[in-house]
């Protein structure tokens, strides 16, 4: 971009040495220069690697162990593992987060070593740690649509037995500032056999959208709703509302793995019009692990436990096992398992039900 308006300051010709010329020349020098200035200044920061190359762009994120810069000079973004950074150089603030959950809002320039980093923080000053304690940095001062991230995959299979039909759709998105993390998810499989010409159809939904706090350090307070519609267990509707407290108790650029607790309230319709609605009042604990520094692999894995207060004896376990593969473009193939348990179902209806999803998908 510079170089198109350095192009376009110079081409611009008038008369030699009439006054029209100067102040023209002058109007468009000063436009160029302002221009290019904007230009400069989405293209100051830089990354300096351990072998000596030196990427000089925009610094996007860090996230996962890959911090990603657009530079000028490339049609796509280069996405650089963070261990292999000596220096890093930025001039815009940032939301910085450190594995032990301290955030701040600032700049980061090189230290005095290679193994250091200083943040300048805007309430703090200058901060200086260790540059592999750095496992989290996203611009704050774009816009609310750039700070969303998101996932799309679909998955369609026919099996020529009983002339079956299966369609699954996964959609995942969060959003995360200095003090609040957002997440939204919805999962859904339809399922249609033909055997005999009897037709037998099969539903499954599941979604959800959560809230996590951050209090201090790696300290959050949570609140989810959670939905879920089951064949197999008769549901229509379960509505999971929860609050509790969670904490990070491993989070480096590898992987992080989260403890959590609280209080939860159960609502389920069922589509058995003879079985009552029913809800109860439960507590519940989980624990969830993801690890990304495996190559292209990016494997997570939850679950979380609901024993009951209200109703004796029964106990609920929600599961979630997920693998992707990234490809270039942002492009992913995705396997998805989940299995539900349910040790007082109602009459008639399984007390398990579990489904295996293979999507493709893209990633914004």
């Amino acid at each position: 971009m510079l170089t198109r308006i350095k192009y376009f300051c110079y081409s611009f010709v008038l008369p030699k040495n009439s006054i029209m010329n100067k102040k023209i020349k002058l109007i468009v020098f000063s436009f160029g220069l302002l221009l290019s200035g904007n230009a400069l200044y989405a293209q100051i920061d830089s990354l300096t690697m351990k072998t000596g190359e030196i990427l000089v762009g925009e610094v996007k994120e860090l996230k996962q162990g890959v911090i990603v810069i657009e530079t000028d000079y490339s049609d796509s973004d280069f996405n650089v593992e963070w261990n292999k950074v000596e220096y890093i150089q930025t001039e815009r603030k940032y939301l910085i987060t450190t594995s032990s959950g301290v955030r701040y809002h600032g700049t980061l320039t090189k230290a005095d070593d290679s193994k250091h980093v200083t943040i300048v923080d805007e309430d703090e000053g200058a901060v200086i740690l260790d540059i592999l304690d750095v496992v989290y940095i996203k611009s704050v001062d774009e816009s609310f649509l750039s700070r969303i991230d998101l996932l799309m995959s679909v998955g369609y299979s026919l099996t020529k037995a009983n002339d079956n039909h299966q369609f699954s759709a996964r959609l995942n998105a969060g959003y995360m500032s200095s003090t609040i993390g957002v997440n939204m998810y919805f999962s859904a499989v339809r399922s249609v056999q033909t055997p005999d010409s009897v037709t037998i159809s099969t539903k499954r939904t599941e979604g959800g959208l959560g809230f996590r706090f951050f209090i201090i350090r790696d300290w959050f307070a949570m609140v989810n709703a959670d939905f879920l519609q089951s064949s197999e267990q008769k549901l229509d509707l379960r509505s999971l509302t929860s609050g509790g407290i969670g904490n990070y108790v491993v989070n480096t650029n590898r992987m992080y793995f989260v403890i959590a607790g609280g209080a939860a309230w159960n609502y389920e319709d069922y589509n058995d019009i003879t079985i009552s609605d029913r809800s109860s009042v439960e507590a519940f604990v989980g624990l969830e692990y993801n690890i990304f520094d495996i190559g292209d692999l990016d494997l997570k894995t939850s679950v979380y436990g609901y024993p009951s207060i209200t109703e004796k004896g029964r106990f609920r376990t929600d599961f979630n096992f997920d693998l992707k593969y990234e490809f270039p473009l942002d492009f992913f193939v995705n396997l998805g398992f989940t299995y539900n348990l349910d040790t007082k179902p109602v009459e008639g209806a399984s007390g398990t039900d579990y489904v295996l999803q293979t999507t493709f998908g893209w990633e914004l």
